[in-house]
């Protein structure tokens, strides 16, 4: 039998507040900015937060590939000092 694909998702701050949740398992997308689309349509109440997508423990400002075993978190901006 073959098991589809799934992403794991770990979400802090600001997102896990919107979301209600602190984990979040979706079906595999294979870019982050497929991954944008599918988490807005599925928690539209993230639409207009800022949130960083981070990847394997780097944060990506363009659209990445993704693998199934990669670490993903959405993280909230972050302030400086």
């Amino acid at each position: 039998m073959m098991r589809n694909k799934l992403l794991k998702i770990k979400m802090f701050g600001i997102v896990a507040e919107k979301t209600g949740t602190g984990n979040l398992t979706i079906p595999f997308v294979d870019d982050t900015d497929k991954l944008y689309l599918l988490l807005l349509e599925k928690h539209p109440q993230l639409d207009g937060i800022k949130f960083a997508i981070a990847v394997n423990r780097q944060i990506v400002h363009q659209n990445t590939s993704l693998a199934q075993n990669d670490e993903i978190a959405l993280l909230p901006p972050f302030s400086g000092g």
